[in-house]
């Protein structure tokens, strides 16, 4: 798990809030916790900015939710009719009042992961954030090509923030006999509660990962970051008194360096950014010899 010198409170609130960028947020639930919840949060972190417009697609929800402004039954229509609805209610490019949308998938698991990948650049743009919900406790079908990624691998992989949402374990059980139970669809009382754990791990422009957890209270809108035994010690490993005296080399590095590592773009992570299979990213420096007139030479 790393961590940074970041408060974990307000990057919560700030991803909730949409005032953090994150282009796809991925939610992961289970019988034990499902996302209700969350999404409540969401709503309400998100309903005091009145710039941001909220379009709900409906895989499974009868009703439209009460903070959604647009309801999309996609119950029965095609990926290809459905991306296309979709896209009619983003903001276009050029937009420059700091107006956002947000779209919310009930439950990414109706598509396959032979085209998750496509259908989600597909109603991926700029000014807007998608929230997909994905049950972890609901079995994938698996086609003919066993060594495809699960679509759960390649969520995480596309999402730039993951929240898992965790129940909190009743009294007088353990989290084995909870998840026991939970596999027999015997659900114990206590779960699906107000208060609930959450483990949100978010990815930065550098390809670095933040991972916190929090105890989350719906009725209060309090989170509490919760500092486990493994955050202590990778917090202790970083301390630079550790890399004193070993060398004559200076092993340790000031915070303006930290800065501008953290701040490097990965060249894999512009590669995504594209709905091709893929390309070579180079840039030409001024010392590059490039002879346009020689047939052989190619710059990519």
């Amino acid at each position: 798990m790393i961590t940074s010198g970041h408060n974990p409170t307000t990057l919560l609130k700030r991803i909730l809030s949409l005032a953090e960028i994150s282009p796809f947020v991925l939610i992961a639930d289970s019988l034990g916790q499902t996302s209700k919840k969350l999404l409540e949060e969401v709503d309400y972190n998100v309903k005091k900015s009145s710039k941001i417009s909220i379009v709900y697609v409906s895989f499974e929800t009868v009703d439209k939710p009460s903070y959604a402004d647009v309801f999309i039954a996609a119950g029965g229509v095609s990926l290809d009719k459905l991306t296309q609805t979709i896209r009619t209610f983003l903001p276009s490019t050029d937009v420059a009042d700091g107006s956002k949308t947000m779209v919310v998938i009930d439950s990414i698991n109706y598509v396959s992961s032979s085209h998750i990948a496509q259908f989600v650049s597909g109603i991926s743009c700029r000014n807007s954030t998608l929230l997909a919900v994905y049950h972890t406790d609901v079995p994938e079908y698996r086609e003919s090509v066993s060594h495809y990624p699960k679509c759960i691998e390649l969520l995480h992989f596309m999402a730039t923030t993951v929240m898992e949402v965790r129940p909190v374990v009743p009294q007088n059980t353990t989290e084995e006999q909870m998840k026991d139970d939970l596999s027999r669809f015997l659900i114990p009382r206590g779960l699906n509660s107000h208060i609930f754990q959450l483990i949100l791990t978010t990815r930065r422009k550098s390809g670095r990962s933040l991972s916190y957890q929090f105890l989350i209270n719906s009725e209060t809108h309090s989170y509490d970051n919760i500092v486990t035994s493994d955050v202590i010690e990778d917090h202790d490993n970083e301390t630079p008194e550790m890399l004193q005296d070993l060398t004559t080399f200076n092993l340790t590095t000031s915070a303006k360096q930290k800065l501008a590592k953290e701040q490097v773009e990965l060249p894999f992570l512009q590669a995504q950014s594209f709905n091709t299979g893929g390309a070579i990213v180079y840039q030409f420096e001024k010392d590059d010899d490039y002879d346009e007139e020689d047939p052989f030479e190619d710059p990519f």
